[in-house]
C-alpha cells in the first residue's frame, strides 16, 4: 500500500487549507485512513481518522470543529480540509493506514506517506 500526501504550504492565521492524501487503499475500503503531525521537538499526533467501511470520523480535541476529513472513492483520496488555522497547527502532516478500527497510536499504522509540510503564520 503506497499513499501519497500533498496540499501542505505557507497559510496566514485564519486561514484555510486542504491537504490530500491519495492512495489504492482509499477505493478498497479496507483500511482506516489518518492524518497525523509532527511539529519540532513533539512526538506524531493524530490529528483525524476516518475508518473503513462505515467511514466514521475521529478527531483530536485541538482541531474539532476545524477539520474536517473525507473521503473521495472515485479519486482514491482522503481529504483534510483545515479551517481557522492557528500557529500551533503549524506541522508535518503525514497520512497512514492501517486495517480498521482508527487507533490513535502511530505505531500500529502499517503505511505511510511522505510528509507535507504546513506553516501557519503571519
Amino acid at each position: 500500500v503506497q499513499l501519497q500526501a500533498s496540499g501542505g504550504g505557507l497559510v496566514q492565521p485564519g486561514g484555510s487549507l486542504r491537504l490530500s492524501c491519495t492512495s489504492s487503499a482509499v477505493a478498497s475500503d479496507h483500511y482506516a485512513i489518518a492524518w497525523f503531525r509532527q511539529a519540532p521537538n513533539k512526538e506524531r499526533e493524530r490529528v483525524s481518522c476516518i475508518s473503513g467501511g462505515d467511514d466514521s470520523t475521529y478527531y483530536a480535541e485541538a482541531v474539532k470543529g476545524r477539520f474536517t476529513i473525507s473521503k473521495n472513492f472515485a479519486k482514491n483520496t482522503v481529504y483534510l480540509e483545515m479551517n481557522n488555522l492557528v500557529p500551533e497547527d503549524t506541522a508535518v502532516y503525514y497520512c497512514a493506514a492501517t486495517l480498521p478500527p482508527c487507533v490513535t497510536v502511530a505505531k500500529v499504522y502499517e503505511h505511510w506517506g511522505q510528509g507535507t509540510l504546513v506553516t501557519v503564520s503571519s
